[in-house]
């Protein structure tokens, strides 16, 4: 009776709109809640974890923030190139305080990513850590640093102290905006060359207070985790989050399973958000019988398609509700988040209903017409959350944004009668064989039903005769490959065509710094011929 419906939900009032920054809401805490635990983790000077009171960390962010201003105008750009760290967390918000634009670098990159980066941003500032999983970033800075004239001051984070007391004859901090620049964040690059998206204090303040709310974060409450600083389920859903709720933020500098199972036990941890890849490493570690959870109420994940098995295997395992969130960086960056009273169904099988003031509509990826209940199309939103524009690309931007507001995602989706959501896949991930449309994330979903399969992602390969056919990548669980077994399983739940004809078995996947799958890593591995295919429908001239 629906049939009809529109696949539209309009934005809900419910929660209103603040006309806050970055810098605001850390003073809001200190001022509420001074003594309250804000901060811990792990130092980039000697590695020893620092705690923070809200008082405390206020302090050392004006510090921070004066400092910056000995060096830099507001409205400049200065970069930040590290793992997690106390002096990364303290470093957001004075820039935040200071009015500068904060320029999140993974990491995880080379000399070639840093210094596009660093160019496209015009960088006029970089803080950096010495090294990083084996990664020698201070190398990889000296490198670098010549060929970009912009740059004129780096800041080693070992030299934190240096840098924070330099700061006589500093200005003021400033007054700051809500629609001010606030960061410049990177797309974690799944389809190639990343683009800066250039996001706002409202967008990010706002985006983080949403999160807390569904998630019933409070004050008191322990929000741990180990989710990268440079993406924004680190540096806006965690820190800001936090901040809002009054809630202490712990996190390690880096992911390890066993760590971060320590952290949730040692620390309390009442709410965490992890990647699909972290919980089931968690699942899978030898510690995890020992551990005691019990503070453990809410456990969040998204950036990639969460399968509804490990959702009921974490609520199990772990005594916790389970929320998914869904976004992207260009939304500071959620737009959809199942609720904790959701029923058992829509909490495991949907991406939820929009947070407050979005629109949300899917609409028909080529006439852009909003498509009915129940269609899978393109899902778009419009709100305070979308990006001014990717930073210095008009193109890009006017692609991305269309000229009445809306963000088109790129994302292929469902929506039901009541608002909720279902991810299809992406819309250039889309696989048409023989002229029909198949949706990777279905099968993907399917596969990961089956008890060998740990992880799967699911391409399109060109084939002479279909067009495309579908090639299967699967990383078991200690079990010996049987792709005819693996078919089978998806024939027995799908239509035909959706069975994968092509399977190749991984040790581990090519993944973002967000923890999402490159596909286009898996599609060039296949174009150069690197992997062991199995090919259960062999026909001559096909592959």
């Amino acid at each position: 009776m629906n049939a009809g419906m529109p696949s539209y939900w309009p934005a809900d009032a419910s929660l209103p709109i603040q006309d806050t920054t970055v810098g605001a809401v850390l003073r809001a805490a200190a001022a509420a809640s001074p003594e309250q635990l804000a901060l811990a983790g792990p130092s980039a000077v000697d590695g020893r974890v620092q705690r923070y009171r809200y008082a405390e960390l206020l302090a050392a962010a004006e510090e921070c923030g004066r400092a910056l201003l000995a060096r830099f105008r507001p409205g400049e750009h200065v970069a930040v190139y590290a793992p997690n760290s106390i002096e990364w967390a303290v470093l957001e918000f004075g820039a935040g305080l200071a009015g500068l634009v904060l320029v999140t670098v993974n990491p995880a990159n080379r000399a070639r990513e840093l210094e596009y980066v660093l160019r496209q941003s015009r960088a006029a500032g970089l803080f950096h850590a010495a090294a990083f999983r084996g990664n020698p970033l201070a190398e990889w800075v000296a490198e670098v640093r010549g060929g970009l004239p912009a740059l004129r001051e780096v800041v080693p984070l070992e030299r934190w102290a240096e840098f924070r007391d330099g700061m006589r004859g500093a200005p003021s901090l400033p007054h700051v905006r809500a629609e001010d620049p606030a960061q410049i964040q990177y797309t974690s690059g799944t389809t190639g060359a990343p683009k800066g998206a250039l996001l706002h204090h409202r967008g990010l303040t706002n985006n983080a207070l949403a999160f807390a709310a569904r998630i019933a974060l409070r004050e008191g409450d322990v929000y741990g985790h180990s989710m990268p600083f440079f993406h924004t389920a680190g540096c806006v859903c965690a820190a800001l989050g936090a901040a809002q709720a009054r809630a202490a933020h712990v996190f390690l500098g880096a992911f390890d399973a066993g760590e971060q199972l320590a952290l949730l036990e040692r620390e309390r941890v009442t709410q965490i958000l992890a990647v699909p890849t972290m919980l089931i490493a968690m699942l899978e570690h030898p510690t995890l019988a020992e551990r005691d959870l019990g503070a453990l109420r809410v456990v969040v994940s998204g950036g990639a398609s969460v399968a509804p098995e490990l959702v009921r295997a974490i609520e199990a395992r772990f005594g916790a509700r389970f929320s998914i969130v869904y976004g992207q960086t260009e939304a500071s960056p959620l737009i959809t988040q199942t609720r904790l009273d959701d029923s058992p169904e829509d909490a495991a099988t949907t991406i939820g209903t929009p947070i407050p003031q979005i629109e949300v509509k899917v609409v028909d990826p080529i006439s852009r017409a909003i498509v009915p209940v129940g269609t899978v199309g393109e899902l778009c939103t419009r709100g305070y959350h979308v990006m001014r524009g990717y930073f210095d690309r008009p193109d890009a931007t006017a692609a991305a944004i269309d000229p009445d507001g809306w963000l088109h995602t790129g994302d292929l989706a469902t929506m039901d009668a009541r608002g909720y959501c279902r991810i299809a896949g992406r819309l250039k991930d889309m696989v048409i064989r023989g002229g029909e449309n198949l949706f990777p994330a279905e099968i993907e979903a399917v596969l990961l039903e089956h008890p060998a399969v740990a992880e799967a992602a699911v391409i399109g390969v060109a084939d002479a005769l279909m067009g495309e056919e579908l090639a299967a990548f699967v990383r078991l669980r200690e079990a010996r490959p049987d792709p005819a077994a693996l078919r089978a399983h998806v024939r027995g739940r799908l239509a035909a065509p959706k069975a994968p004809r092509y399977w190749v078995f991984l040790d581990a996947f090519p993944l973002t710094g967000s923890g999402k799958v490159q596909k286009f890593v898996l599609r060039q591995r296949w174009s150069e011929g690197a992997y062991e295919v199995h090919d259960l429908a062999p026909r001559r001239g096909a592959h």
